[in-house]
């Protein structure tokens, strides 16, 4: 047999009665001990005052040479009476006291059950609310909000941050969703050029050398699309479940290691490196600095110019790379970080819309922030703020042109 399981209304509505009823019994024993104390006071004063009067009335009533033992008897006998009567009217009044104390604190605690029922159902309102809210979500519709108006309370402030969580819940599954549809269709392209490419090849009765050549280049690219995609997806993924390595790395070292391999074309390149250390793994950072160099060479303007400069301040080491090119609009620089996000006026068609995505994630596992802004000429500004591991032992300042 199960217990009955008592709502936290009910158990606010007996915590309230039941403070109530020991703090009222509380005060009708303090009470009830006043008033006797007091009646006692009393009761021993108005015998002196009656038993005083009865002697008067005695002297006055009796002869002057009645016998002086009958007076005292008389005396005696009137004041055990006026003592007596105090005695009972004491009783009689303490009695009827505690009878009308313990009646009315009965009727009050009945009273104040029901006023706290009505509270406990008032201060809970809102906590159903948030169960209702909880209940109407799901992984399909997560736009119920409890939107609690009143004081800016504890239920208030739990109210918003649910809200809070399931405005970015919201946002995670959309996104979500958003990256699944892309990432699908993004792996689907290369697999549409290589079934085309083959179907031809192979809708014909007898295909050149030249043909099946022609279509294994073909399918090798489409290959090689698909395999850059799916690494990059990789990335993202092992992203989440953080560091694997963390040792001290120099941003600047790395820097020069990916500009050594880059091929900038016509593209003039300036660099500040001050060296900077954080803690990361060498080979994630690598991988942040070579899609940053790379995003700024591939949508870039012919002939144009990249700044790359490594800076520390206050435990925070930055590691900046801007380039010019085409005006980006300012409303659409945050969306540059989400997986598959292009801009309508880039210059090349390339690329799959995950290098700064990648960049956004390595910067966050490494317990940093990536910001961007547009240059009022043209082009972008991609900053990253990691914490700093210790100073390094040199710093490099150079021009180049490529």
């Amino acid at each position: 047999m199960t217990r009955p399981r008592l709502t936290i209304r009910v158990r606010l509505t007996l915590l309230y009665t039941s403070l109530f009823a020991v703090c009222g019994a509380i005060l009708v024993a303090i009470t009830y001990l006043l008033v006797a104390g007091l009646s006692e006071i009393q009761g021993a004063t108005r015998q002196t005052e009656n038993a005083e009067q009865f002697l008067t009335y005695c002297r006055q009533t009796l002869r002057v040479d009645a016998d002086p033992e009958f007076r005292l008897k008389c005396d005696l006998t009137f004041l055990e009476g006026v003592v007596a009567g105090a005695a009972g009217q004491r009783e009689v009044t303490l009695s009827h006291l505690l009878r009308y104390s313990l009646i009315t604190l009965v009727a009050v605690t009945l009273l104040s059950a029901l006023a706290g029922w009505v509270v406990a159902g008032r201060v809970l309102r809102p906590v159903h609310r948030i169960t209702a809210a909880a209940r109407a979500a799901s992984e399909h519709n997560l736009s119920a909000r409890v939107s609690l108006t009143g004081p800016r309370d504890e239920l208030h402030e739990l109210a918003d941050t649910f809200d809070n969580m399931l405005g970015r819940l919201q946002a995670a599954f959309e996104s979500q969703q958003r990256f699944i549809a892309n990432a699908s269709h993004e792996l689907r392209t290369p697999l549409t050029v290589m079934r085309a490419t083959v179907d031809v090849v192979l809708g014909k009765r007898a295909p050149t050398e030249a043909e099946l050549l022609s279509m294994g280049r073909d399918v090798r690219v489409a290959v090689d699309q698909a395999e850059a995609v799916v690494e990059a997806l990789l990335t993202l993924a092992r992203n989440e479940r953080g560091l694997s390595v963390r040792e001290k790395v120099d941003l600047a070292t790395v820097a020069e290691d990916v500009l050594d391999e880059a091929r900038l074309g016509d593209r003039k390149l300036h660099t500040t490196l001050e060296p900077v250390v954080t803690w990361g793994d060498p080979v994630l950072l690598e991988r942040l600095v070579a899609n940053l160099v790379d995003n700024a060479i591939r949508y870039n303007v012919p002939g144009g110019d990249i700044w790359l400069t490594t800076s520390a301040m206050d435990e925070r080491v930055t590691l900046s790379v801007t380039n010019t090119g085409p005006d980006v609009p300012v409303d659409r620089v945050d969306a540059l970080f989400e997986p598959f996000q292009r801009l309508h006026d880039r210059t090349t068609s390339d690329g799959f819309g995950l290098g700064l995505a990648i960049v956004s994630s390595i910067a966050a596992v490494h317990d940093g922030a990536i910001t961007a802004a547009p240059r009022p000429d043209g082009g972008l500004r991609v900053t990253l703020t990691v914490p700093a591991a210790g100073p390094a032992p040199r710093e490099r300042s150079s021009d180049r042109a490529h």
